[in-house]
């Protein structure tokens, strides 16, 4: 017998510990190498587990739902065993079922789901057998998910779906753990409210001249790279010319020290199916407008199948977050500690605004940028944040470097 061990990956020093999701296989059945065996959620990324050989997975030794940490056993491989028959599959997959696994834990929807579409089903009590996937070999996407969801929700239900319950005046209530992303979310949020000392400060700029440039060659340059000409590489490019201006604005504070970064790595809120994260572009100051719109398009693509890594998420020295995609107006966006600083976009709206005595109309934008007041004063925060307003309605500046 040659026994193989499903070890849980290497986690990054700030990640001490993972929960497992779901197996998707059993006890008895046969793996291919590098075949995904679970999904380990840590706060920041979803990791795939694969199998370290081929053979088969003769036992579960942690149960979905299980906290786990980086180097434990999850199961092993018997890689000179063969797959059992059907009946003795279901034998061998009974004492697998009775690990213990939390109460909170997240059921197993389906092999052939996504992450996401599992967890959304599992949510609504969908089964994944009743769902017809339109993704690759008939997986489940995330739209998939939804759309089942929604149309489960209009059916009347013969049960109660777990874990919903039902409060003292027979209105319906739902209880579910946070995810660990989420958790961690908040734990950071309060760690920032907490220990900074926010102000924002605000501004408006015209994007008129981003408009017209952006109107003039998108066609163009998408042909050329193979990429849309979006707006936040523009924002993008102002903010590092701001942040070479006024260096204190890219720095940390750690202790009683500050810390200036003779680099400017940007992370980028993006969202994704479990929640908002955080990848970084690195070296910003060195990437093209179209390298910067490649590496956003493919955050947003892995975000949204949790391919995002924890490279992806580590480090930084300034954050952009950009509410504008959902159409915010205003806001005052929270600092990504040890960052000491995040500029906030919004929607571009046409408004009323006077020039040389005049009501105009103009594509106008609010720029909000939350500073920690222990090392920036609020003259450079406001310098800082006219230098962008400044690069954005002159575009031209940005590739002139002036």
């Amino acid at each position: 017998m040659a026994i193989t061990d499903v070890l849980v990956p290497q986690l990054s020093e700030s990640v001490s510990e993972a929960t497992l999701l779901n197996w998707k296989k059993q006890p008895g059945e046969a793996v291919t190498e590098d075949e995904i065996l679970i999904e380990v959620e840590t706060d920041k990324v979803v990791l795939e587990v694969p199998a370290p050989a081929s053979g088969v997975l003769s036992e579960i030794v942690k149960g979905d739902g299980s906290t786990v940490s980086s180097g434990e056993v999850l199961a092993r491989i018997d890689s000179s065993a063969k797959a059992a028959a059907p009946a003795a599959q279901a034998a061998a997959a009974a004492p697998a079922a009775q690990v213990a696994a939390p109460a909170t834990a997240v059921p197993a929807a389906s092999s052939i789901a996504s992450p996401a579409a599992a967890k959304i089903l599992a949510d609504k009590g969908v089964d994944p057998a009743s769902v017809e996937g339109s993704g690759r070999g008939g997986r489940i996407t995330k739209g998939d998910a939804l759309q089942a969801s929604a149309t489960a929700a209009v059916k009347p239900a013969a049960a109660p779906v777990a874990p919903a319950t039902l409060s003292l005046d027979g209105r319906p209530e739902q209880r579910v753990p946070m995810s660990r992303l989420r958790a961690r979310v908040a734990e950071r949020l309060l760690q920032s409210q907490s220990e900074n000392a926010i102000l924002t400060t605000f501004n408006e700029v015209n994007m008129q001249g981003v408009i017209d440039l952006r109107n003039k060659y998108k066609e163009k340059f998408e042909k050329e790279h193979g990429v849309k000409l979006g707006f936040m590489s523009f924002f993008v490019k102002a903010v590092v010319a701001a942040l070479k201006k006024y260096p204190v604005v890219n720095a940390s504070v750690d202790g009683k020290d500050i810390i200036y970064h003779g680099y400017f790595d940007i992370g980028i809120a993006v969202g994704s199916p479990r929640g908002l994260v955080v990848p970084i572009l690195r070296n910003a100051d060195q990437m093209s407008i179209a390298d910067i719109e490649k590496q956003i398009a493919d955050f947003g693509v892995r975000a949204r199948d949790g391919k995002i890594t924890l490279e992806d998420l580590t480090g930084g020295t300034f954050s952009i977050s950009n509410g504008g995609v959902f159409g915010s107006m205003l806001s005052t966006p929270i600092i990504n500690p040890p960052q000491a600083a995040i500029l906030g976009v919004h929607a571009t709206k046409d408004r009323a605004v006077v020039e040389n005595g005049q009501i105009v109309i103009r594509p106008m934008n609010y720029l909000a940028l939350s500073y920690d007041h222990r090392l920036i004063d609020g003259r450079e925060a406001v310098l800082a944040l006219v230098a962008m307003k400044e690069a954005l309605e002159d575009p031209q500046r940005l590739l002139l470097d002036v």
